[in-house]
């Protein structure tokens, strides 16, 4: 699934080996077990919001991480939030995954 030029809204789980793609924000409000590609065409202060994190893959202008060990224990099935940490050097970019409180 591919939003172009917008961001996209998931109504439903993303089961692993699939793949969602915006080239805005990505909401995922179900568990997300496959791989979310955020700001695809370049757009680096795009995020990823899910409801139950378990993903294989997730990526923000390109710059991606991998969970093929698994997810780490303090996101695994949380809230979370995926966004670039931008440095002055974009060498230096750096993807922060991290948990959300809901409280």
């Amino acid at each position: 699934m591919y939003a172009r030029g917008g961001d996209l809204v998931v109504l439903g789980a993303v089961n692993a080996g699939a793949e969602v793609i915006a080239d805005g924000n990505i909401h995922i409000y179900a568990p997300l077990h496959g791989r979310a590609l955020a700001g695809a065409s370049g757009a680096t202060e795009a995020r990823i919001f899910c409801t139950r994190f378990d993903a294989e893959l997730v990526s923000v202008a390109g710059l991606y991480r991998t969970f093929d060990g698994g997810v780490p224990h303090k996101l695994a099935g949380r809230p979370v939030q995926v966004r670039l940490s931008e440095s002055a050097d974009s060498d230096a970019n750096q993807l922060i995954v991290e948990a959300l409180d809901t409280d």
